[in-house]
């Protein structure tokens, strides 16, 4: 009785608390998953190729009459003068101003391939604040970026349904270009799906990913493999540097194929970054799942809680729940329309509850007003939380408050 009162504790944690525990272990597992596949797959090569490098330097200093350890000592400088740029044969210099362009894009985009490092101390410290200021404004970039994309989509999907609800009769057809009150009732609320901008920004990526290798291909001498690969690890800003484009000393149509290069990167991660943030969406979804397939059935005070809806319509101390005009605050779903601020019969709220609840009421208020002085009134339930999760700001903010999360939200 012990154990199953104690598992049934930790069970009811804060739900935050209990989404970031669960996500926390979930990105573990997936990191012990990645981890063994990856070695499962490339230790075989790497002890062949190890194994290769090895036989090569004992005939090279075989034949040549050269200690090991004046061959280790010369390869250590030739890969200095390789990372620092300065073997003039076939590398361009790191440190022109269009090197140096090129690596300070890196460094904002948060890409950091590597091939590139400052060596003074100057140029350490400098990059440093550079950094800090850059990497600030270029995500603030990408978090706006993503919103317009966002917008422009659900627009358009928008546009598309209202289309759909015309061609069904259930829509007179529009005049001009002002709505009719049957329009704008029908369309009140409405959001497109995720999954369908997910699809569309899988497409995007996909093509610019496809256009981008096309042109990697024959200019830098990849396969197209390799030029896909390359597209995504610098799109999604990890950056290995293993491959890097735009390092030799010369190319054809140099000038063209740089720019070229640089509106693929920044298309490329505006992009893929928009996709990672509508996926974190469905992440969330999946997570919302499993916390309630996880839900305590056994425990009695669970079963009672699950019997009585939870005292929705109680206002208890410490709780924060208030329902007025159909506003909802910090609520998992959307907005429900009965028993609108009433409370159960025979409980007795203090004073002190029923102040908060007014100032609740009045911010929301205030909430409403601002939105609708500024020109985007909200119609749907004003939701604190973000449907489980807490934070107001950022992706996951822009694209809660314009996507239709689930099915039940609609």
């Amino acid at each position: 009785m012990m154990g199953s009162a104690r598992g049934c504790a930790l069970l009811h944690l804060n739900e935050d608390n209990g989404r970031f525990v669960l996500l926390a272990l979930l990105i573990v597992a997936y990191l012990l998953c990645g981890a063994a596949v990856f070695s499962a797959i490339e230790r075989p090569s790497e002890l062949e190729a190890r194994a290769r490098w090895n036989r090569t330097l004992r005939n090279f200093a075989d034949k040549f009459d050269i200690s090991g350890s004046e061959l280790s000592a010369f390869l250590r400088d030739y890969e200095a003068a390789i990372a620092a740029g300065i073997r003039a044969d076939t590398l361009r210099p790191r440190w022109d101003f269009t090197g140096a362009f090129y690596f300070v894009g890196t460094v904002v985009s948060t890409i950091g391939f590597g091939m590139t490092t400052p060596a003074t101390v100057a140029g350490k410290v400098f990059l440093i604040f550079y950094g800090l200021l850059g990497c600030a404004g270029t995500i603030l970039f990408f978090n706006l970026f993503l919103e317009r994309i966002i917008t422009l989509l659900a627009f358009i999907m928008k546009a598309c349904y209202q289309r759909q609800l015309q061609n069904k009769d259930l829509l007179p057809p529009v005049i001009g270009r002002q709505p009719t009150l049957m329009d704008v009732a029908s369309l009140t609320g409405w959001k497109p799906s995720v999954y369908y901008v997910m699809l569309i920004l899988g497409i995007a990526a996909v093509l610019i990913s496809c256009c981008a290798s096309a042109m990697y291909t024959p200019v830098e001498g990849w396969n197209y493999t390799d030029s896909l690969y390359f597209c995504f690890v610098t799109f999604s800003t990890i950056g290995f540097g293993d491959l890097v484009s735009s390092q030799n000393a010369a190319y054809t149509n140099q000038g063209l194929y740089r720019f070229g290069n640089f509106v693929f990167i920044l298309l490329g991660v505006c992009c893929i970054y928009s996709l990672f943030n509508v996926i974190s969406i469905v992440i969330k979804q999946f997570l919302n799942w499993l916390l309630k397939k996880l839900e305590c059935s056994c425990c009695p005070r669970c079963r009672k809680g699950k019997m009585h809806g939870g005292r929705r319509n109680a206002i208890t101390p410490g709780q924060s729940r208030i329902r007025r005009n159909h506003v909802s605050v910090e609520t998992e779903g959307p907005c429900d329309s009965d028993a609108e601020g009433r409370r159960l019969s025979g409980e007795m709220i203090s004073m002190r509850d029923l102040m908060a609840s007014n100032k609740v009421s009045l911010a929301i208020l205030q909430k409403q007003l601002s939105e609708t002085a500024n020109g985007y009134p909200r119609t749907v339930c004003v939701n604190t939380r973000q449907n489980g999760f807490s934070g107001g700001v950022g992706p996951l903010a822009i694209m809660n408050n314009r996507l239709a999360e689930t099915s039940e939200s609609r």
